[in-house]
């Protein structure tokens, strides 16, 4: 799915100092329309992604509408109960065709009433019957590829995307086994932000924890965001950060923004290629879904969907979901900072620790690579 097939490599702002020697992108990839141009054809249209959640398609015939960066989605369950998603575009003159979310047999553009059935096919076109060479069967809606894990559905604009389970090779294991019974967890809030920053500024600050004893005392009261208690794993298609909780903080004799309680031993952060990141905080079972969305070369949305054991209190909800909310606010003013630097060329690479800065590097290069056609 290339919608802007004519941008080429070439036209990409040069790279004068290597990746692999330590030196970050250079700053006019996060304001370069011909980079945001290319990611969108060369990561997103071909990227697993968080799209929604799966009690939103409980029943035969539901379906809820959604997107993978820039393109948008439908997510139904057939009459036979099998999982099915297409492009939300109508095969006609582009209108889109699900909204929101709901349950029904049939799809149907509000424009001029072209008709698809769940599984894709064109139904009914009104006045069709009147174009000789019109041939139903070839304008079926396109279909991308739709995957589940516990409470949460992911998509692909590629059909024939690789096997989704390649995404969770390492993660999986580690979430399943960290103290969380996804089956029981239950979805609770959303919260959404639109932002002046290119996405890979907001994801990069994610990937480390270097700043977090400067800029997030909360955090760094709960969690040890020590080097040598600070833990990072990088795979080929995802990383994770793992937190111990300070001891005071067990034990009841420090004073934090939240208590973990008994459940989950760890934090854990981890993120998905390219845009989907997980947040486990100790305690209670929680699970925070964030997705990162690039809409123009220096502004990006996203959202996080927080899930809780069915058991946790309300009062255990709020005080995690304020805690998290709170290093996003914190987050949030770094970003801007920024990219408002990058914004001004005055230096065009900088230089990352490799131990301290390691999985940024990871993801630049594996970016970097996705759209160079190296990786």
């Amino acid at each position: 799915m290339a919608a802007h097939e004519t941008t080429t490599t070439t036209a990409l702002p040069p790279v004068e100092h290597p990746l692999e020697d330590g030196w970050t992108l250079p700053a006019s990839w996060y304001s370069s329309s011909v980079v945001h141009t290319l990611e969108l054809d060369r990561i997103f249209s071909r990227a697993w992604q968080y799209v929604g959640r799966a009690d939103q398609l409980a029943e035969a015939g539901s379906f809820f509408a959604s997107s993978v960066a820039h393109v948008p989605i439908v997510v139904v369950r057939d009459a036979k109960g099998v999982l099915r998603g297409y492009v939300n575009v109508c095969r006609h003159r582009g209108h889109l065709v699900a909204d929101g979310a709901g349950c029904r047999a049939t799809l149907q553009c509000p424009y001029h009433a072209w008709t698809y059935g769940l599984d894709g096919t064109l139904l009914k076109a009104p006045r069709s019957e009147r174009e000789p060479d019109f041939d139903p069967g070839a304008f079926s809606l396109l279909p991308i590829s739709v995957a589940t894990w516990g409470p949460w559905v992911f998509a692909n604009p590629d059909a024939e995307a690789p096997s989704f389970d390649l995404l969770l090779d390492g993660v999986r294991d580690v979430v399943e086994s960290s103290g969380l019974d996804l089956d029981d967890l239950v979805f609770r809030q959303r919260v959404e932000w639109d932002a002046p920053v290119n996405w890979k500024t907001a994801l990069e600050n994610y990937l480390e924890c270097y700043h977090c004893s400067v800029a997030h005392p909360g955090l760094s009261k709960v969690v040890d965001v020590s080097p040598d208690a600070y833990e990072v794993v990088e795979r080929p298609l995802s990383t994770s950060q793992y937190g111990r909780i300070r001891a005071g903080v067990r034990e009841g004799t420090t004073n934090a923004p939240y208590r973990p309680g008994e459940g989950i031993e760890s934090a854990q952060y981890h993120h998905l290629w390219p845009n989907t990141t997980i947040n486990i905080e100790a305690g209670r079972p929680n699970v925070g879904m964030d997705v990162w969305l690039p809409t123009a070369p220096g502004r990006s949305t996203g959202h996080t969907d927080y899930f809780f054991g069915s058991d946790v209190t309300e009062d255990e909800i709020a005080e995690i979901i304020a805690f998290s909310q709170q290093v996003g606010m914190e987050d949030q003013s770094l970003v801007e900072s920024v990219q408002a630097g990058l914004d001004s060329g005055a230096v065009p690479q900088g230089r990352l620790f490799g131990e301290s800065e390691r999985l940024i590097g990871h993801f630049q290069r594996r970016l970097h690579g996705a759209l160079t056609d190296a990786a």
